[in-house]
């Protein structure tokens, strides 16, 4: 949010620098992000100075240049080239010296002594739009004769300069939405400031705009108002003002709706921006001629009812959308963006002034819908002040009055049905000592409280407890600890003492710690050339409809989405995981290896809410080569078994056995094939080559292999050990190797697991180097050779341990699994 800060001084006596206010308003809470010098004409027209003409001649070797010899007030006279037919001697006349820069549609020029034709030139007599002061380049400007020679243009033509703060409002701040609303916080930290040398007669206080001349003319333009939803619309107020002649803004309203980013359109809906600005409080003003029926009515209209608005887009409403309607139509969204047909025009005499307060909900699901963010949604989203609608109107009445004239027209109406209750507060100077941690003077929490407007309206006997009235601009207070830090960013911060000691309490973090877990976890997948991806936790639903391989019913979907593209929590990272790599691959970025951690969630009857379940998944996807592109090396893709290799050397890092769990192939809509791992009766690692159907769905080109672990679960099984270094064995490894004919129902990882449970203390690695099938072994049968290492910590293996050994190696297979030795 921008805030200017000559606007801020309208409204405070102050002389202080604008860094000084900068540095005051971040210390209250209102983030100064920037800070910009705003100038109603770039580049404040420095080096532009009056000057006199004090002779004009023909130049010698041109007939449409003139010499000019021009005072400005500082020793000789400048001799300057002139290409203007309008000038002569005597004329008072804007000078732009040597080294000063002009800006010809927004391009820097720095005037230089030149020579033109010959002749020398010190400086440019300017027509008003190399000033950046109209249009015009008909010739030069001639000035009023009595313009003192030498005045800075800048001070001649009243050149505007300010200072625009950007703040970062955060969304509970909807009191600072406006300049009386920051000039109120700066004035209580001013005051708060330096109180010791202050004198209570020294104190800055807020003037606020006079509206006591406000009159009703008449009453001969009145217009019904009906409010049909005041759920949606608590507060309506309205008059109108006839008589008026819209036209352009003057330069004061222009400049200050400029210095703050806004872009003037005419006096009457400048006069509207204004208050907005100055107030915080949205109006709106229609054309009375449009208002068929003379009557406003707000009201919600039937789903997938067209309406066009002031941008000439033709959009279709929601029953809940509120909107300010006529007669016949409507004619605005409330709140929110103006229709086509009502605003105010060139041909507008008489106008409807509308200043409302409307629900927040209403307005933040219509503006989301809708996908409009504008100056009053923003404010009406976040809780107006539903005080301040008549003060607003009655203030923008007298200002178009002003500039537009024309006589108010109607009484004021006032739809109020149900007042907003007078919000009371108990707080207790104990409690504020309690949570602060020091004792504040109880006038000065007093005096604070009286600048930010809330008031005492009872103590008690002994002064330890208030009751205090909320203004209604202030709807973020609603508790005790809310009024404690209102006075405590107006206090300072850095008010309050570093406490001598430090209390702690003991931390104990559970073991295996799951944060440094993780952490080892992506250190490893990065250094082995995966990149970690972070996805939205909302997605689509249609990725859950039927036949997508996941439950509908399971899908947690957000009551008021801000796009059908994310309309539901996700089940699964799968689907973020495609959308990244078809991401890269539309960029021709196709050798992939992501990872991401990121939580699922599903509709469940336990859990931490009742309802909902979460859980901490961990993703692997992998598509394209194994390695890098290099002339040395031969182009591998990624498989299965790749992708198998990285989640085994996950369990490994984790101190896990891989092999220790059950697993199940996968045939299903999302994967061709793979494999599952159960712990127990929980499946908690699935993995394998999607679907080319899946695939085709996301124009995903194949294959693509991916994994997602069950994270929440792994960690429940991560042993609680401790890494302990040993030295490299004394003596020497024994490799063996068999061929076995086995049935094609058994996989190596049985024969693996049993031979780890024949042999435990010498076996240290098996490994599968070659499989063979074909019709020389029988249809049904397949050869796997595997490799057998065999090692003693504490000598030297002989022939004979060997043998004996592989001996009961070899009859462990033949009995279990009827294998043949070839």
């Amino acid at each position: 949010m921008k805030i200017s800060y000559n606007w801020l001084k309208l409204y405070l006596d102050i002389n202080l620098s604008p860094d000084k206010v900068a540095d005051l308003l971040t210390g209250c809470g209102l983030e100064v992000e920037s800070m910009e010098i705003f100038q109603s004409v770039k580049g404040g027209l420095k080096g532009v100075v009056v000057g006199e003409v004090l002779t004009c001649k023909q130049h010698p070797d041109s007939d449409h240049l003139s010499i000019t010899t021009v005072n400005i007030g500082l020793g000789e006279p400048l001799t300057i080239v002139c290409g203007a037919s309008n000038v002569a001697a005597g004329q008072k006349v804007p000078v732009a010296t040597t080294g000063t820069t002009l800006y010809f549609n927004d391009k820097p020029l720095t005037l230089q002594r030149t020579k033109i034709r010959g002749e020398i030139s010190e400086g440019m007599i300017c027509a008003e739009d190399e000033l950046g002061l109209g249009t015009s380049h008909a010739g030069i400007m001639i000035l009023d004769p009595e313009a003192p020679v030498g005045t800075p243009a800048a001070q001649y033509f009243n050149i505007e300069e300010d200072f625009v703060y950007t703040i970062g409002l955060t969304p509970n701040r909807t009191d600072a939405t406006s300049h009386l609303g920051v000039a109120r916080d700066l004035a209580a930290v001013i005051n708060n400031s330096g109180r010791e040398n202050r004198r209570s007669t020294d104190r800055i206080t807020i003037s606020l705009p006079d509206v006591s001349a406000f009159t009703v003319n008449n009453d001969n333009r009145h217009i019904d108002v009906i409010v049909e939803n005041t759920t949606g619309c608590p507060r309506y107020t309205a008059l109108t003002l006839s008589g008026i002649k819209v036209k352009e803004s003057p330069g004061w309203l222009k400049n200050k709706l400029m210095a703050i980013g806004l872009r003037p359109i005419n006096n009457v809906v400048d006069v509207t921006n204004f208050v907005l600005m100055e107030l915080g409080q949205p109006l709106h003003a229609f054309d009375c001629n449009r208002i068929t029926g003379d009557k406003v009515i707000v009201k919600n209209y039937p789903t997938d009812t067209k309406f066009i608005t002031l941008d000439n887009i033709e959009r279709e409403l929601t029953e809940e959308d509120l909107m300010i309607c006529n007669a016949v139509e409507p004619m605005v969204i409330a709140g929110v963006f103006g229709g086509v047909k009502s605003g105010v025009t060139n041909e507008t005499t008489s106008i409807f002034l509308e200043s409302a307060y409307f629900n927040p909900r209403h307005i933040r699901k219509t503006a989301r819908h809708h996908g409009l963010q504008t100056d009053a949604s923003f404010r009406f989203e976040r809780g107006a002040d539903y005080d301040v609608t008549e003060y607003a109107l009655k203030r923008a009445a007298l200002l178009i009055q002003d500039l537009a004239g024309g006589e108010i027209s109607s009484e004021i109406v006032d739809v109020y049905p149900v007042p907003f209750l007078t919000q009371h507060i108990n707080f207790s100077f104990k409690n504020l000592d309690r949570l602060i941690g020091k004792s504040i003077d109880r006038g000065v929490v007093k005096d604070i409280l009286h600048d930010l407007g809330i008031s005492v309206t009872s103590e008690t006997e002994t002064g330890s407890d208030l009751t205090l009235i909320v203004p209604a601009f202030k709807s973020d207070v609603t508790r005790e600890v809310d009024i404690i830090e209102e006075i405590l960013r107006v206090y300072g911060y850095n008010n309050i003492d570093i406490p001598d000691e430090i209390r702690s309490s003991i931390s104990f973090t559970k073991k295996p710690d799951p944060e440094q877990i993780q952490n080892h976890i992506s250190e490893f997948l990065s250094a082995r050339g995966f990149h970690e991806i972070m996805n939205n936790s909302l997605t689509k639903s249609e990725y859950y409809e039927d036949n997508s391989g996941f439950q509908p019913a399971l899908s947690v979907r957000i009551f008021n989405p801000i796009s059908r593209d994310l309309d539901v929590m996700r089940q699964t990272l799968l689907h973020g995981a495609l959308e990244s790599i078809v991401y890269n691959q539309n960029r021709k970025q196709t050798d992939l290896k992501l990872y991401e951690f990121g939580t699922t969630y599903t509709l469940s009857n336990s859990g931490i809410v009742q309802g909902y379940h979460e859980e901490q998944h961990l993703s692997l996807v992998l598509t394209g080569r194994k390695d890098p592109e290099n002339w040395n090396d031969a182009e591998e893709p990624v498989d299965f078994f790749v992708l198998k290799g990285f989640i085994e050397a996950i369990f490994r890092t984790l101190d896990l056995d891989i092999r220790q769990f059950s697993t199940e192939t996968v045939h299903s809509d999302i994967f061709s094939n793979g494999l599952r791992y159960i712990d127990g009766k929980k499946e908690f690692l699935v993995m394998g080559s999607l679907s080319n159907v899946l695939l085709k769905s996301f124009d995903c080109k194949p294959p693509v292999f991916y994994a997602e672990v069950n994270w929440d679960h792994l960690l429940t099984i991560v042993p609680a050990t401790i890494t302990q270094y040993r030295e490299i064995p004394r003596f020497p490894e024994v490799r063996r190797d068999l061929a076995l004919l086995l049935d094609q129902s058994v996989t190596f990882a049985q024969i693996e697991k049993l031979a780890f449970q024949t042999e435990k203390k010498l076996l240290k690695h098996v490994g599968l180097f070659d499989v063979f099938e074909g019709d020389q072994i029988g249809e049904k049968n397949k050869s796997y050779a595997l490799s057998f290492i065999l090692q003693d910590d504490e000598k030297t293996l002989t022939d004979k341990e060997i043998e004996k050994t592989m001996a009961r190696l070899i009859k462990v297979f033949v009995t279990t699994f009827n294998a043949r030795i070839r």
